[in-house]
Parts: structure tokens; sequence; C-alpha cells
């Protein structure tokens, strides 16, 4: 059963960066992307970035693109994603999750993700 576990969430001024943390445990995870989703109150889950395990490829969205990159430590089993210039609407629940389903297409939607960690809130103070 794969396991995935997301730290680093925590509150941060407008502005300044965070790391997350996915550790993922129960899989040989070469064939995995691993997703960012993020969930603020009352809206829905939204895609914010993925990366495949094994290789170079990474894909994010346009509100983070430029601000957050991903990066994984295969020998840790571990994805990153670092935040920089952080804005109040960043402010949400961050999970991490993973699927075999490495297309583009597929990477960016909800739905082809087979395993999730429990959220990591991220406050952003204006």
């Amino acid at each position: 059963q794969v396991q995935l576990v997301e730290s680093g969430g925590t509150l941060v001024q407008t502005g300044g960066s965070l790391t997350l943390s996915c550790t993922a445990s129960g899989g040989d995870f070469k064939s995995y992307a691993v997703g960012w989703f993020r969930q603020a109150p009352g809206k829905e889950r939204e895609f914010v970035g993925a990366i495949l395990y094994v290789g170079v490829a990474t894909y994010y969205a346009d509100s983070v693109k430029g601000r957050f990159t991903n990066s994984r430590d295969i020998a840790q089993n571990t994805v990153s994603l670092q935040m920089n210039s952080l804005k109040p609407e960043d402010t949400a629940v961050y999970y991490c999750a993973a699927t075999t389903n490495i297309r583009l297409s597929a990477v960016t939607e909800r739905p082809s993700y087979d395993y999730w960690g429990q959220g990591t809130q991220v406050t952003v103070s204006s």
C-alpha cells in the first residue's frame, strides 16, 4: 500500500518562501508522477504542479509558474515543492498525490491520482 506524507506547511508572510515535502513509502515510484494540489476554504481542490519521479519533466499551474519549483530525491523517496514569492491567495491545504498515469493530460487532473497524502496547511499572511 502506497503511503504519502506531506510536511512543511506553516504560517508565512507575503513574499516569503516555504518548502513542502512529500515522502513516499510502500511502493516503487520509478514509474510514478507525483502531483501537488491545494484546496482553499470553500473552493475545489486544484492542481498546482507535478513531477515525474524519474526524469526531468515538471508541470505547473499558470498561477504558480515561475514561483513554485518541483524537485525530487529518489534515494529518499521524497518530492519537494519550493514556493517563493508567496501571496495570500496561495493560502490552502496542500496535498501530494501519486499516479502511474504520467501523460500531461492526466497529471493535471485530480481523478488521475490513486494515492493521496493527508495534507499540510499553508497560510500566507498579508
